[in-house]
């Protein structure tokens, strides 16, 4: 073998694992602190805070094509998160909205930073069941996860379905420090 190959093989094998971790971490996140406000530039951005006085408008009725996405994104809770993932073996974040969405003919964009300009941005106090939520995992106000709108509690605490790095496919909520620090908008894309 000649002489530092096998050093600089290794250093590149190092370097692509630390590269996929790093990806992995920014792309589908975990767990963090509450605040209110954050000042990025030219834009604010408002984070959700104290989420069970949220008045919400949901009146409790959901369409049926709805509950038809919702149920299909039921069936996957448990399915390992899978970077760059979109089928029953493992899914990252978008790959499992993409996939849910496909299977009920509603397409959307492949990564949560597209997703989260499709359809119509809503307030929070506006969201329903099969919306889209999008979070900031990584800090700041760059999109880098997204959920469906599971369920909304009658305290007006939202539920979401998505794919988490650490648990999976799992159902999550607002009201969680993690997740409340961490959102950044919802959008309606039905």
């Amino acid at each position: 073998m000649i002489p530092g190959l096998f050093e600089k093989n290794l250093r590149i094998k190092q370097l692509s694992v630390l590269l996929i971790a790093s990806a992995v971490a920014v792309s589908c996140g975990s767990s963090k602190n509450v605040s209110s406000k954050k000042n990025t530039g030219n834009k604010t951005v408002v984070r959700a805070e104290n989420l069970r006085k949220l008045d919400s408008k949901f009146d409790g009725n959901i369409s049926r094509s709805v509950g038809d996405i919702l149920k299909d994104a039921e069936k996957y809770i448990g399915t390992p998160y899978k970077f760059g993932g979109n089928t029953s073996s493992g899914f990252d974040c978008s790959g499992f909205t993409v996939k849910i969405f496909e299977e009920n003919d509603h397409s959307l964009p492949r990564r949560s930073s597209d997703q989260a300009e499709a359809g119509k941005k809503i307030d929070i106090k506006e969201v329903k069941p099969g919306d889209l939520l999008f979070f900031a995992t990584a800090g700041g106000s760059r999109v880098s996860h997204v959920g469906i709108v599971h369920d909304i509690g009658s305290d007006g605490e939202v539920k979401f379905i998505h794919a988490s790095t650490s648990k999976g496919v799992m159902i999550s909520s607002l009201n969680e420090k993690y997740w409340n620090k961490a959102y950044l908008h919802a959008q309606r894309v039905l």
